[in-house]
C-alpha cells in the first residue's frame, strides 16, 4: 500500500535535494491541458494561435507548447472578452497595460547622467 501525503524534509535534512523546475517561460503544456487549466475549449486557444495573438513553442512533432507566461496570458484576454471587449479589444488594453508597466520601471529607475568631458 502506497502512503498518502507525507512531510517533505527539513531545510537542514541529508536526504534534501534542490530539484530545478523549469522557468514560467519554459513551453510545456499541450492545448489540452491548457484548455483543462484554464476551463475553456481548446478550439478558443488554438484560435489565439492563428490570429496571432498568443504564438506558442512548437514540440519537434509541430504539437503547440504553452508557457505559464502564455497560459496566464489567455486567461487574462479571457476576463477582459468575459467583460464585454473584442478579442482584438482585450489585446490592446493588455498591450496598453504593459507599456504603463514599462514607463513605470523607467521612472522607478532613471538612467544615471552622464558626464561630459
Amino acid at each position: 500500500m502506497r502512503p498518502t501525503g507525507g512531510t517533505a524534509p527539513s531545510d537542514t535534512s541529508r536526504a534534501r535535494r534542490k530539484v530545478r523546475l523549469p522557468g514560467e517561460a519554459t513551453p510545456l503544456y499541450t492545448v489540452s491541458q491548457a484548455a483543462q487549466l484554464l476551463d475553456m475549449q481548446p478550439a478558443f486557444i488554438r484560435r489565439l494561435d492563428t490570429e496571432g495573438v498568443v504564438v506558442p513553442a512548437r514540440s519537434a512533432g509541430g504539437q503547440r507548447r504553452y508557457s505559464r507566461i502564455e497560459i496566464d496570458h489567455i486567461a487574462a484576454l479571457a476576463g477582459l472578452m468575459d467583460e464585454g471587449m473584442t478579442l482584438a479589444g482585450a489585446q490592446r488594453i493588455i498591450e496598453l497595460e504593459n507599456e504603463i508597466a514599462d514607463l513605470r520601471r523607467q521612472l522607478a529607475h532613471p538612467p544615471s547622467p552622464t558626464v561630459a568631458r
